[in-house]
């Protein structure tokens, strides 16, 4: 830091009483402003912008300036604007870390629950607990205005709604299992695809619903479906048969027909080739079944989190999420 100290050894000529001066002075003296007589102040202690060192009353002449100017003088502000975005930046890493922790919590806790239908009331409050959590964490505040965000296709990993548990119990559907419910949303058409994927032992097959899509809010948007659509079915390598299946309440051994199965697989088999040359079967969808809402509460590139109608939850999953995986 430059002082008043530091000045001195600006080098420069001192002017005594016995100097001779010049004859076309007026005054017999030159007025001398000596370093010492100068006042500081804590603004002259970083600059002293100018500093006179002789004036002349009748004569003009050029006037030495000097201006002292610390090196550091904007140091300690850069520094400190520097140490605050650095704080910031720490804090925002931070806050990411915890939501994505946050986030691969809740996907744990889905293990074992068959996408909530099986999961105890003790489970459900902490599902509750975490999307609480993750709500109040909300990047996107306002998902209906981060389209680009909700485009793509996503898979159900837990719902609340239990709308859908019959579809789910195994019970339902004797050798059929539900291998995925997604949902499929294209932000430039505002169309939206909820799809259920079936296997059984010869084939698998999808029921799906197409529908159109209004923003009503920032976070709301109004669902109404124009049709539902019965998939091809998709051949399988071969029949398989678990050992057995639960219907109308009842354990059915399905040992003894594996032999009988093997021996039918070929006919089953050209059966199935010539069904799954057929198109897609569409069917209308009843008037009061045509429209719902769904509000949207956390978005982010993995992670979707919507309530329906009923206070009913819906967890979806980014497809090639790896907390799909996790």
């Amino acid at each position: 830091m430059a002082t008043i100290s530091q000045l001195n050894l600006f080098p420069c000529k001192t002017l005594s009483s016995k100097t001779p001066l010049n004859s076309h002075f007026t005054s017999s003296r030159p007025s001398i402003i000596t370093l010492s007589s100068i006042k500081t102040t804590p603004t002259s202690t970083h600059s002293i912008s100018r500093i006179l060192v002789t004036r002349e009353p009748t004569k003009r002449r050029n006037l030495l300036l000097v201006k002292a100017v610390d090196d550091d003088e904007w140091g300690p502000e850069k520094e400190g604007s520097g140490v605050a975005l650095a704080e910031k930046e720490e804090e925002k890493l931070k806050e990411l870390v915890e939501t994505d922790s946050l986030k691969r919590r809740l996907v744990e806790t889905f293990y074992g629950t068959d996408r909530g239908l099986n999961a105890t009331s003790e489970t459900r409050a902490e599902v509750v607990e975490l999307i609480t959590q993750l709500e109040a964490r909300n990047p996107n505040p306002a998902p209906t205005e981060a389209l680009t965000l909700l485009n793509g296709k996503w898979i159900l990993a837990y719902t609340s709604f239990v709308g859908l548990f019959p579809l789910l119990s195994r019970g339902t559907l004797p050798l059929v299992k539900v291998e995925e419910i997604s949902q499929t949303i294209d932000s430039e058409s505002f169309t939206v695809q909820n799809s259920v994927l079936f296997s059984g032992p010869l084939a698998t097959t999808s029921i799906s619903t197409n529908a159109k899509f209004e923003v009503r809010s920032p976070k709301r948007v109004q669902i109404k479906f124009e049709e539902g659509i019965i998939g091809t079915p998709k051949l399988t390598d071969s029949i398989e048969l678990p050992e057995n299946v639960e219907f109308l309440g009842q354990k059915i051994d399905l040992t003894p027909f594996r032999g009988i199965i093997s021996s039918v697989q070929d006919t089953a088999s050209s059966v199935a080739k010539t069904i799954s040359s057929q198109p897609p079967l569409k069917f209308s969808i009843p008037d009061r079944n045509a429209e719902s809402w769904l509000l949207t509460t956390y978005l982010d590139d993995d992670l979707r989190i919507s309530r329906g109608d009923a206070g009913s939850i819906f967890v979806l999953i980014k497809e090639g999420s790896p907390l799909l995986t996790s």
